[in-house]
Parts: C-alpha cells; sequence; structure tokens
C-alpha cells in the first residue's frame, strides 16, 4: 500500500495545485473536497485507512493550504481545476466527498460525468436551501445586493475569531475540548497570505451562484441516483440540520448518519468515520469493472 504523499501540479493556466495521494492506483479512487476554511488537512485521519480500499486524491482547493490562487476566483473554476488533475492522474471511476465548499466543486465534476461517478459521501455538504439557516441572512442579503455595507456584513467570518468558529461554534463544550487549535490556526496563517482574502471574498459571492443551481442539482440525484453516504455534524452552526431531510428525500437510499459534532466533522469524530466510509466502498465497489 502507497503511503500517503503531497505532490504539485502546474495547471495549464499556470497556476500550482497541492494535492496528497496515498493507496493504489488500480482501486476505484476517492476524491476528497475540503470545504472552508481547511484544506486537505482536514482529512488527515481518514487518508490512512481509507487508501486500503481507494485510491486516494485529497487536494488543497485553489488558494487554500498549499494550493495557488487562481486568476480568476470562483467555483466553476475550482471545478475546472480539479478536472484537470483527474484528467493528468488518469483517473477513472470515482467516489466524490462533498464537505461545505467542496460540494460547489464535486458536483461541477459529478455532472459532467455522471457515469464515472460510483457514489458521494455527503458531510455537512449544501444543496438546497433547508440548509441555509439564520447564519445565512447575512449573506443572502449580500447576494441580492452585493453593496460595500451588506459585503462587510458578510464577512465578519474572515477573521481570526470567525476561523476559529468554524471549528467550534455551536459544538458542546466536551466536544470542543476535543479539537485542536492548530487547525484554525494554519487556516488563518493560510488565509492571511497575498491574495487568499480577496479569493475567499470572490468565492463568498460565488456562493450564491451555486445556490441558484440548486435545481439543477435536484434533477442530476433524482435522474441519477448515485449511491451515497451521509456523514453529519448535528451542532453544525452554519449548515441547519433539515438539510439532511432534503437530502434524504432526493436519496431516498441514502446512508446517513448524524454525529454529535460540528461543521468540521472529522476533527473529532475520524475513526467513525473511517469505519462507515471503507464498509460504504467495500460494499458498493466498481460496478464498472
Amino acid at each position: 500500500m502507497r503511503p500517503a504523499t503531497r505532490q504539485r501540479l502546474r495547471l495549464s493556466g499556470g497556476t500550482e495545485l497541492s494535492f496528497i495521494t496515498a493507496g493504489e492506483a488500480s482501486k476505484p479512487t476517492a476524491l476528497l473536497l475540503h470545504g472552508f476554511p481547511s484544506s486537505a488537512r482536514t482529512f488527515r485521519e481518514v487518508v490512512p485507512g481509507l487508501s486500503q480500499v481507494a485510491h486516494v486524491i485529497a487536494p488543497d482547493l485553489p488558494g487554500f493550504g498549499e494550493s495557488d490562487v487562481l486568476p480568476t476566483v470562483s467555483f466553476p473554476a475550482f471545478g475546472q481545476a480539479i478536472s484537470e488533475l483527474l484528467d493528468r492522474l488518469a483517473v477513472g471511476p470515482r467516489y466524490v466527498y462533498l464537505h461545505d465548499f467542496g460540494a460547489p466543486v464535486g458536483f461541477h465534476i459529478a455532472m459532467q460525468a455522471p457515469e464515472q461517478v460510483l457514489g458521494l459521501i455527503i458531510q455537512n455538504a449544501n444543496a438546497h436551501r433547508t440548509g441555509l439557516g439564520p447564519e445565512w441572512a447575512a449573506t443572502q442579503a449580500f447576494w441580492a445586493d452585493p453593496s460595500p455595507e451588506n459585503e462587510a456584513a458578510a464577512t465578519t467570518h474572515l477573521t481570526f475569531e470567525g476561523t476559529r468558529d468554524q471549528y467550534l461554534a455551536n459544538i458542546p463544550r466536551d466536544v470542543a475540548a476535543r479539537v485542536p487549535a492548530e487547525g484554525w490556526e494554519e487556516d488563518w496563517r493560510v488565509m492571511c497570505l497575498p491574495g487568499r482574502m480577496d479569493a475567499q471574498r470572490a468565492l463568498l459571492a460565488d456562493y450564491g451562484n451555486y445556490v441558484a443551481q440548486f435545481d439543477a442539482i435536484a434533477e442530476y440525484l433524482a435522474r441519477w441516483q448515485p449511491q451515497s453516504l451521509m456523514l453529519w455534524g448535528r451542532h453544525d452552526a452554519y449548515f441547519a440540520l433539515p438539510e439532511v431531510l432534503s437530502w434524504m428525500q432526493v436519496l431516498p437510499r441514502m446512508e446517513a448518519h448524524v454525529f454529535d459534532a460540528g461543521h468540521l466533522l472529522l476533527e473529532t469524530h475520524a475513526t467513525e468515520a473511517v469505519s462507515l466510509m471503507l464498509d460504504f466502498i467495500r460494499r458498493t465497489g466498481d460496478p464498472l469493472q
């Protein structure tokens, strides 16, 4: 079994993408797409176990972790960057892990080649308006009227405290005690690098365009019914719990597990998540072989 290694790829546009790989390339691929404010570091506790059954690819999305900022910052541009990575690595059938900002990227990839999707692993990822709880009010006002005042109100999370809250907000004290501080400290260090904060503002604005695509995503899910595993942190302060039922309604055969965790579930429940993902991949296999 190949150990995890970090690599870099120069994209056709000239910027570099950093990514982690592990496992044998002959196995089905598990593409792990992280969310805000983290990087492939999110998956540090799951990559070794997952590589037993899959060829794991965990990129730092552009402008996150060790990946460069793209000249044009948008989720479709991110999708193209990750698609180029998959093409360059000659990746065929794949499982796609969707978390937060990773969801619009993953859907871009999945909807371009639905026949290549072996399954979805959904972790605190919105694809319905039910996930947009009260905390999204300022952001929705910004989408409707992108004035400087509304942008300022919608980007209050782009601070050290806001970054830390992605890890800790709304979760029980004993669960929070298990979350290491180096996660948000590293995320904030990266966010303060040149160009990174502007990229975050651009992504927040573009997420409104992703929300506008929810009907098309619903059609994709209803038509293709990808095999799916849900891992959900019930205390997520940003992605509301009713989103779980919306996913279950459009994917009635989806296996769903709700954890006593927050937005970054793998910080506290990686062991349980790995066990479920291993079972899911072994059980669903590769129908194309």
